[in-house]
């Protein structure tokens, strides 16, 4: 009983990490309207691991790891911005195209979208800040398997989340022509600048 309520409070959480809109939202979007519900929902994926990575960090307690990228978090929220910036300029310059679903079935392309979003989590300090104070307040007591299921019921919420968002933005990709996806390009990469900028203008403040 208490894993099963470990596992349904891990959903919950998994929801309300990945439902605000921030860079990876604009992603797996953009993702979802130029290559496919399939693709945008990999992106999510990414995402949805690094959250499970930071949620195992934060429960088991691995201080050293923890105490290093809180101690570096400067340093890794730079690299994060110049991070963004790269993807702002990729976004910006990549041609207008309209990949059908049957032929969004490339491995390499999948794991590339993956590791992007992936990267792009864990180069979030704030996302391990933030599972360190939620999980300060969620008592699982000693049970590892209570714990474990609080970390897989966080990573399947998170995932839960990005299958629909990408099948409800996958609902209007057909009616997008060529005008609405240039202008859903330029609005992604100015929206991935601002967050670059104040990632950039936070890690500046932290090590100047």
């Amino acid at each position: 009983m208490i894993a099963l309520m470990a596992f349904v409070k891990g959903i919950m959480l998994g929801i309300a990490i990945a439902a605000p809109v921030g860079p990876i939202g604009i992603l797996c979007i953009r993702k979802t309207l130029t290559m496919g519900r399939r693709a945008g929902f990999i992106s999510g994926l990414g995402a949805a691991t690094a959250d499970a990575i930071y949620g195992f960090m934060a429960m088991f307690g691995l201080a050293v790891i923890t105490q290093f990228l809180i101690k570096q978090s400067a340093w890794i929220s730079l690299l994060g911005s110049l991070f963004l910036f790269y993807l702002a300029c990729n976004t910006m310059m990549q041609p207008v195209t309209y990949t059908l679903e049957r032929d969004n079935r490339s491995t390499v392309n999948d794991m590339r979208t993956f590791a992007t979003t992936l990267l792009l989590t864990l180069t979030n300090p704030m996302t391990i800040l933030l599972f360190l104070g939620i999980f300060a307040g969620v008592s699982m007591g000693t049970d590892p398997i209570a714990s474990l299921c609080f970390i897989v019921g966080v990573f399947l919420g998170s995932a839960l989340w990005w299958f629909a968002l990408t099948s409800a933005v996958g609902l209007f990709r057909k009616a997008l022509g060529t005008t609405a996806m240039r202008m859903i390009n330029g609005l992604s990469s100015l929206i991935l600048i601002g967050f670059g900028c104040y990632n950039l203008y936070q890690s500046l403040q932290a090590l100047l």
